[in-house]
């Protein structure tokens, strides 16, 4: 379970202080995946970085005890001027022991599946490959809950279709927190639906609903502008 507890985060513009989100509190329960949704700038990502422990909140806390991976999708936090190969067993050492080590390396090798790229500098990879590599070590791993930004974006078709499957059986022992674009991510995987707007959260038990509530909100907005 995760317990979000008076959670406000902000930060200042031109126009003074702006918040994302002021005293958000949610509950996430065990093995629940929650749809994350909400316009460009709501604090969707914010969010999923505050709940792993990658950002601060201006005020309140997060309680959990739980095991909740980084975010999967984004191609942060790799050393440039090590190899790929060279940052993921730093990372599996840190997180496994022994002979694991080395299978969790051969995990995440095939699955990224960036030939010889895996041992050159992280620095000269595309942007397209840090998100694979980072995809694969967070996979490489049985966490409580993934955090999932935007992770159905990243590769080819036939990445994403082996990534759905890997997907599909994580789900079956974990939850997901999913900020996704693509609705029919959020319909596949998510038992809930969280819309982020006016400063707070709404939550929907059915993600149909979510959805509606979050394209009117979508709508509206454009309208205003």
């Amino acid at each position: 379970m995760i317990e979000i507890r008076n959670i406000s985060k902000s930060f200042m513009t031109k126009q003074g202080r702006h918040y994302l989100f002021k005293n958000l509190n949610l509950t996430i329960g065990d093995k629940q995946s929650v749809g994350l949704l909400g316009r460009n700038g709501a604090g969707k990502s914010t969010l999923l970085r505050i709940i792993c422990g990658l950002d601060k909140p201006d005020q309140g806390e997060i309680f959990t005890n739980s095991t909740i991976s980084w975010p999967v999708g984004v191609s942060g936090g790799f050393q440039g001027s090590l190899t790929g190969r060279q940052n993921v067993r730093f990372v599996c050492r840190l997180y496994s022991s022994g002979s694991y080590v080395n299978e969790k390396i051969r995990f995440v090798e095939e699955f990224a599946n960036i030939g010889n790229y895996f041992d050159m500098p992280v620095k000269s990879y595309s942007s397209g490959m840090r998100a694979r590599l980072t995809f694969g070590l967070s996979l490489a791993f049985d966490f409580d809950y993934y955090m999932l930004d935007e992770a159905g974006a990243v590769g080819d078709a036939a990445f994403r279709k082996r990534s759905e499957e890997i997907l599909a059986a994580r789900r079956a022992q974990a939850g997901f927190l999913i900020v996704s674009h693509d609705i029919g991510d959020i319909k596949r995987n998510c038992d809930i639906g969280i819309v982020l707007m006016d400063q707070t959260a709404h939550v929907f038990d059915d993600t149909t609903e979510a959805i509606e509530v979050y394209e009117k909100h979508i709508h509206k907005a454009k309208k205003v502008r």
